[in-house]
């Protein structure tokens, strides 16, 4: 996207992709941004003729680690309740965080990273990555489903973009979706008069989720990394 300036600060950096506009407020705020020699603040609008500099703690940049993991039904990926359980407690590795969400009762393939700048560019709305589901439904698919489902189903006020279904059985179909409504794949089935039984994700764009068991993960790194960075624009 081309800079027009005067542009707010916190736009600027995550323009030259030092982070999403909120963890550029965030490094605003530890003192990390200076705008022409000086620390920035909050708000501060940059012209073309100044000079942004963002200092990391102990004079490099952090090291950013992308994960893939496989959550088990049942495992909350935010805001656990109490009693819950979480995939901060689960995944023995400091400071990474899920981007994006399954519910407690689905399953899958979720990216976990200290990495701020993935969060929009992957979930944002004006994006369409894919995203793969395998679905099992608790009674037989109606012979019509496939059709109505890609062509994109009614929800409150909008219609779901067209997807991709494939049908695996009578009661079990695979799905890429390229949005990520809340609770998308169980609302759409309810409208098409289907009933989820279990809901698992199996791929985010070109990372799958391969051999890994529940609860384990693997480092995303090399040509897997380096073609899922560039598709985001990283």
């Amino acid at each position: 996207m081309e800079k027009k300036y005067p542009i707010r600060i916190n736009k600027y950096l995550a323009l030259e992709k030092h982070s999403t506009r909120r963890g550029a407020d965030e490094l605003i705020s530890q003192g990390m941004v200076f705008l022409n020699g000086e620390p920035a603040k909050l708000g501060d609008m940059v012209q073309e003729t100044d000079k942004v500099e963002v200092h990391y703690r102990a004079g490099k940049k952090k090291e950013l680690v992308y994960l893939a993991y496989n959550k088990p039904r049942g495992v909350v990926t935010h805001s656990a309740d109490k009693g819950d359980e979480d995939i901060n407690d689960l995944v023995p590795m400091k400071g990474v965080f899920p981007i994006g969400r399954l519910d407690k009762d689905s399953s899958g393939l979720i990216i976990l990273t200290n990495d701020g700048r993935i969060t929009e560019r992957l979930l944002g709305p004006a994006y369409y990555h894919e995203k793969e589901y395998v679905v099992t439904t608790k009674e037989k698919l109606r012979s019509s489903f496939e059709k109505k489902m890609e062509a994109g189903v009614q929800i409150d006020r909008d219609k779901t973009r067209s997807c991709e279904v494939e049908i695996l059985g009578e009661k079990k179909f695979s799905v890429i979706l390229t949005e990520g409504k809340k609770h998308q794949i169980r609302r759409m089935c309810t409208a098409l008069h289907q009933e989820v039984d279990t809901l698992r994700r199996v791929r985010v764009m070109n990372i799958g989720i391969g051999h890994l068991k529940e609860n384990e993960f693997r480092k995303l790194e090399g040509e897997e990394l380096r073609e899922f960075l560039q598709s985001l624009g990283l």
